[in-house]
């Protein structure tokens, strides 16, 4: 079984560089595989330029869009705990609102 979910959030950045160190610390990097291994600086402020051009926001800030997921995956081990049988309950959910009279005061005070 998997599950996603997503969230979109847009910040806004002083530069392309303060982007660009951020996604470094993210993990997010070229992955290419004849990428150079170094980005020269004057490539940087080239890009940082074009950038700032095409995106950048009249107080001079650049915005970036990050999608986020977040996942929760698992598959059936025959380890799990199974479920109770059917009809084993000692408490009836129709009980709940009477939950204050079922569990004593001692039971309520240690958590």
């Amino acid at each position: 079984m998997l599950t996603v979910d997503t969230d979109e959030i847009q910040v806004h950045y002083p530069g392309m560089f303060e982007l660009m160190k951020d996604l470094q610390g993210m993990g997010e990097s070229n992955c290419a595989l004849n990428r150079r291994c170094l980005l020269h600086r004057d490539s940087m402020i080239a890009a940082a330029a074009i950038y700032q051009e095409m995106y950048g926001e009249e107080d001079g800030s650049v915005p970036a869009t990050f999608q986020i997921y977040y996942m929760i995956g698992w598959k059936p081990h025959e380890s799990q705990a199974k479920p109770a049988k059917r009809g084993s309950a000692t408490v009836s959910f129709g009980d709940l609102g009477k939950v204050n009279e079922i569990v004593p005061k001692s039971k309520k005070d240690e958590s």
